[in-house]
């Protein structure tokens, strides 16, 4: 005979992973990060500032649940001095990313069409959805032939314990103002209305992706409609759409950078340093994420 078990001792265990899953996030960012040198504070000693754009792209800092990722502050701020030393000839931007948060991704693409110094992009492993918007702000795309990159698109998504919570005999007491201000709650069944104003949202996104990716790339909105399946594509299937402009990697684009600025060039790394407190900070708004409070829109 089958028995439920009791609700504490499932809550327990998830807990329990969570709490576990910290500690190994922290002790493997922390190994990885001392593996790629993300101790290292920028120096001025290079005439090419190499700005690393690597993991998921937030507004706010991922903490200690996420293993890797860039916020558009710390982009922003790399961006800006590099711009502002006057011995850098040009950025290259250095994407290995799966994309993130619309909003990091305007804030970081508006940022480069402010600067007077050529921004190239090189995307490596992936360089998709809001990582491919950035890089369609810069002056050249370079991207391997078997990088992944394009996915324009966006995804809404959240959990639902609806179900659980009847199970359970858990009551969901619901005093609202308006029908649709709870809308995305994870503990009551979205009705046809709530559907309906989330996927409006979500159109509504992908029609700023869009236009973005046609004024940048300088494409017409109905090609980049027809290429915005939502699907990646390799880099040589996005050279051959008009979503990059060079196969090759960060080398080549340092060559390209040889020939346009008719100068030898010397790479700089600009990096945050990262410290042991921040891989094991753990912040309200990651409990609020974990415990799946609200809806999720990301360019992923």
């Amino acid at each position: 005979m089958n028995k439920k078990k009791p609700l504490f001792i499932i809550l327990g265990i998830i807990g329990g992973f969570w709490i576990i899953s910290i500690i190994l996030a922290a002790i493997f960012g922390l190994i990885y990060s001392f593996g790629n040198g993300s101790f290292n504070l920028a120096s001025s000693s290079g005439n090419v500032a190499i700005i690393p754009m690597h993991g998921a792209i937030y507004v706010n800092e991922p903490g200690s649940l996420s293993m890797d990722g860039v916020t558009s502050d710390q982009i922003i701020d790399q961006l800006e001095k590099a711009s502002n030393d006057p011995g850098v000839k040009a950025i290259i931007l250095d994407i290995n990313s799966p994309g993130g948060s619309g909003v990091a991704a305007d804030e970081i693409s508006q940022k480069i069409k402010t600067l007077e110094i050529p921004v190239i992009s090189v995307i490596r492993d992936s360089g998709a959805s809001a990582a491919y918007w950035i890089a369609t702000s810069t002056d050249k795309i370079f991207a391997n032939r078997m990088s992944l990159t394009g996915s324009i698109g966006v995804v809404g998504s959240y959990l639902d314990f609806s179900d659980f919570i009847t199970e359970y005999n858990v009551s969901y007491q619901r005093y609202v103002s308006g029908d649709l201000k709870d809308m995305g709650s994870a503990f009551k069944k979205p009705s046809s209305k709530d559907k309906e104003v989330f996927q409006k949202i979500i159109n509504k996104m992908n029609d700023f992706f869009i236009k973005e990716v046609a004024t940048n790339r300088n494409m017409s909105v109905t090609k980049v409609r027809k290429l915005a399946t939502g699907e990646v594509y390799l880099g040589i299937d996005a050279k051959a759409n008009g979503l990059i402009d060079e196969l090759g990697t960060r080398s080549d684009a340092v060559k390209y950078l040889e020939i346009k600025l008719n100068s030898s060039i010397t790479p700089v790394i600009f990096k945050e340093k990262k410290t042991l407190s921040s891989l094991f900070e753990l912040r309200t708004d990651e409990i609020g994420k974990f415990i799946n409070s609200g809806p999720s829109f990301e360019f992923k």
